[in-house]
């Protein structure tokens, strides 16, 4: 296998970093004036960088946006999913267009008829049969948790270790070197100790998950059917069937985040794999780009909840938010879902993540490099493993941050934009095959570099 020369790697990392500082002065400019800003950004995920400060948006369409200082993107990050669907789709924007300007009343705090039709659609894609709505997929998750905290009585949790739900308190436990649950590392400002509101498993660990099971004190299962925010950790067989058949015989309810596997197709992992969970969470990508998220129910267990007199579901009961289900979110769903991430569109997708990896693959063998690519749908992701990691304690550990910094701005600096979280290429409906061939012409020069080719 081909060794990284780690004296290399700084040294193309220092000159890539010093051609954008180049290419990018206006964001510079621009991220240095910002004096009012907590980190000097709006939002501190922001500061996740490989170069010295971020790149402001100028513009975005399709699947292309373009910076601060005119430089163009063919854009695999989307968004992290959330702009799944491309930026400002067509059918998107004139159903904003016509909601919040020719009819107005994106929060008047009244329903409007696009809800049914967007509950139908996510219940025949997904399954679940009674749906309400958020404005992130977190808010979602966490309302998932307080009803099926109230309605089985339990008060914990189980997550899998380095599972991605949004900033969600009790989802931040992951497997510490002793077996045991610990709190993730950084985590901010926790309100208690993570251990009393959770407990945790590894993926693919059926023995684990029992284990944790059995004291009876666990309210649902809160997962992703693939991890996905530490790289791709997709399922072994059986895996999935294991934990629904745990779940059900410990009288323990199972919520499925679909937020970023909904990459695997348009009912997600729950539709490709036949899943049956008790509770579908879904964000980000539904709403366009218009914040929207969801979760449905299965008629069982909204039944149970509404016939709850002692829940406060209408007013202060936690479950819920004066934007949540406004009729701007509803309308961009609805467009999104009617005309824009169609069952069709996902071929196309799929089969552009298809070629994409196989590229990828493919110039892994081409020098030896003892990395791996999984793919997950319209999603593909490199991690620098001879292996696809089983768990999510695997994937963490094969973090290394110099090469991921290194490819991220060798990209950038060529014209292709990755989400600095990690290596994970999204494709939209709109993204094209000249893009991937680009995308994959600058990862080729970059590995070359790297090794010396």
């Amino acid at each position: 296998m081909t060794a990284i020369d780690r004296t290399r790697l700084h040294d193309l990392l220092d000159r890539e970093r010093a051609e954008y500082a180049r290419l990018h002065p206006r964001s510079a400019t621009a991220f240095g004036a910002a004096e009012h800003l907590f980190g000097r950004v709006p939002m501190t995920w922001m500061l996740k960088l490989a170069g010295a400060f971020p790149l402001y948006l100028q513009s975005a369409r399709g699947s292309t946006v373009t910076d601060l200082d005119g430089v163009t993107y063919a854009d695999f990050a989307l968004g992290d999913t959330g702009a799944m669907a491309g930026h400002s789709p067509t059918p998107v924007v004139d159903a904003v267009a016509r909601r919040f300007g020719e009819l107005g009343g994106a929060s008047a705090m009244m329903p409007t008829e696009d809800g049914e039709w967007v509950g139908a659609e996510l219940t025949r894609r997904f399954g679940a049969t009674r749906w309400s709505f958020a404005l992130s997929a977190t808010d979602a998750n966490r309302w998932a948790i307080r009803l099926v905290r109230a309605l089985t009585g339990r008060n914990k949790i189980l997550f899998h270790s380095y599972c991605y739900h949004g900033s969600v308190d009790e989802s931040l436990i992951v497997v510490g070197p002793d077996g045991r649950g610990t709190a993730r590392e950084g985590n901010v400002g926790a309100p208690v100790d993570v251990t009393q509101t959770s407990r945790v498993a590894e993926f693919n660990d059926l023995a684990a998950l029992e284990r944790e099971l059995a004291d009876g004190d666990v309210a649902a299962v809160l997962m992703e059917p693939a991890l996905t925010n530490i790289g791709i950790v997709l399922p072994e067989d059986g895996y999935l069937a294991g934990v629904r058949e745990l779940t059900r015989r410990t009288d323990t309810l199972l919520i499925i985040d679909e937020t970023h596997t909904f990459s695997a197709g348009p009912g997600g992992c729950t539709q490709a794999w036949s899943l049956e969970p008790d509770v579908v969470v879904i964000g980000k990508a539904i709403g366009g780009g218009i914040p929207a998220a969801a979760y449905g129910l299965s008629a069982e267990l909204a039944a149970r909840a509404l016939g709850r007199t002692d829940l406060d579901l209408v007013d202060m009961g936690g479950v819920g938010g004066t934007l949540a289900g406004n009729a701007l979110s509803l309308a961009a769903t609805r467009a999104t879902l009617e005309h824009v991430l169609t069952d069709e569109a996902f071929v196309g997708m799929i089969e552009l993540s298809t070629t994409y990896a196989e590229g990828v693959r493919a110039l892994f063998d081409k020098h030896d490099l003892p990395w791996t690519v999984t793919q997950l749908g319209a999603r593909a992701e490199y991690r620098f493993v001879p292996a696809p990691a089983r768990t999510g304690t695997e994937a963490h550990d094969a973090t290394d941050l110099e090469l991921d910094d290194y490819l991220h701005v060798y990209l950038a600096n060529r014209g292709v934009l990755l989400t600095p979280f990690h290596d994970m290429a999204l494709m939209s409906p709109v993204t094209t095959g000249e893009q991937v061939t680009l995308h994959l012409d600058v990862l080729a020069a970059a590995v070359a570099e790297l090794v010396g080719a």
